[in-house]
């Protein structure tokens, strides 16, 4: 194999709880909020799925049934969705809202999974190139760097900036392109089979990992290695794709 592709929340990183994103919008805002009032306030936001990257909505709203399908290709559109879930829920502050989204995207909103930092490093040890896949609406180039893993990153392929959102195997092929491999020496590695599955049609390999709180799931990614390695002294015959 020559090349590892990456999605990114959920695989490499996890945003943090409903209740810790709230505290930090709040604090950002100088807003204070009972204890009672912010653990209501939490778990509505949670229960409409208002945090990206965290739990996914029990029902959408008809304002946003219209462009949830399509959130990942734009920036704006991204926005409107999650700010759209959030104002179904009552909130001291109307600012709120987009204090909200806009505390997602910081780095301190994000932790790295255990192994994140220890995979990158091996695979870029062994000459492997990594590539990020991800359907977001903002740039997260940012967080790599924030937490010192943008070194081993050779290519990032955002939805948002190429206006088509995986499983769209366009997607892939731009990574692949941005990486100058041959997509059947590639594994995509990520936690949605929809989603990140999309890369079966190009010939990649596909391995899956479990949507886990980062203490839940401290070596899901080490068995990525064994692929990597295994596909290596097989002269680059990748492993089978998931089912």
């Amino acid at each position: 194999m020559t090349a590892v592709l990456f999605d990114f929340s959920g695989t490499l990183f996890r945003v943090e709880s409903t209740e810790s994103w709230l505290r930090g919008a709040l604090a950002e805002g100088r807003m204070e909020l009972g204890e009672a009032e912010l653990a209501e306030a939490a778990r509505g936001l949670e229960a409409m799925g208002a945090l990206p990257g965290g739990v996914g909505p029990s029902w959408l709203p008809e304002d946003v049934a219209s462009v949830w399908g399509v959130r990942d290709k734009s920036a704006e559109l991204h926005r409107a969705a999650y700010t759209g879930l959030s104002r179904h829920v009552q909130l001291p502050d109307d600012r709120l809202h987009d204090l909200l989204y806009d505390r997602h995207m910081t780095p301190a909103a994000w932790v790295p999974y255990p192994d994140t930092a220890e995979v990158l490093r091996t695979l870029r040890e062994r000459g492997v190139r990594v590539g990020v896949v991800s359907n977001i609406g903002w740039d997260l180039r940012p967080v790599f760097r924030e937490h010192g893993l943008d070194r081993y990153v050779d290519a990032y392929v955002l939805s948002f900036e190429h206006g088509i959102q995986k499983p769209d195997a366009r997607l892939f092929a731009a990574a692949c392109a941005a990486l100058d491999v041959d997509p059947r020496d590639v594994v995509m590695v990520g936690d949605d089979r929809r989603a990140d599955g999309g890369a079966a049609a190009l010939g990649c390999a596909v391995h899956f990992v479990d949507h886990l709180p980062a203490p839940q799931r401290p070596d899901g990614l080490r068995p990525v290695l064994d692929l990597v390695g295994g596909a290596a002294r097989a002269n680059g015959s990748g492993p089978d794709t998931d089912e």
